[in-house]
């Protein structure tokens, strides 16, 4: 019996068509839910990137109103670089992840008006307002939630 056993084993020399089959649609059922979800994880590290951004712009801002005293104005990312107001505080004064922003500041608290470059769900590009606080409390299923008004925007 154990010498029919090993003549057998001996004698198989690969898969059947029905195994091959059955791997390539076990592969293919795999490859069907896992490719979605990449393109998921990528849009939203997108997302994450450009509230960096915004976050960064405000976190600069908040230099600039410590060391210059002010108390009121408004910086755009469309101001010249050469004479923009936060040159000495951002290595880049147009971020990556950002296609344009509007900083308003008003009795030394800063808010911001951001668009990002990268669309969220493949719809309008997400906006980011308020203060830090503002602009943590948002998540790639909630893109460009306008923050409530009665909140803190300098957090």
């Amino acid at each position: 019996m154990l010498k029919n056993l090993k003549k057998r084993l001996k004698d198989q020399r690969g898969l059947t068509l029905v195994e091959l089959l059955a791997v390539i649609v076990i592969l293919g059922i795999i490859a069907a839910i896992a490719v979605p979800s990449i393109g998921n994880i990528i849009a939203k590290s997108k997302y994450d990137a450009a509230k960096a951004d915004a976050i960064q712009v405000l976190n600069a801002t908040n230099l600039y109103i410590a060391s210059s005293g002010v108390k009121t104005d408004t910086i755009k990312s469309t101001d010249s670089v050469d004479t923009h107001k936060l040159a000495d505080y951002l290595e880049n004064v147009t971020p990556d992840g950002l296609e344009s922003y509007t900083v308003t500041i008003t009795n030394g608290k800063a808010t911001i008006s951001a668009i990002s470059k990268h669309p969220a769900k493949k719809v309008d590009a997400p906006t980011f307002n308020g203060g830090i606080s503002d602009i943590n409390k948002l998540t790639y299923d909630s893109p460009g939630t306008t923050p409530d008004p009665d909140s803190n925007p300098s957090s």
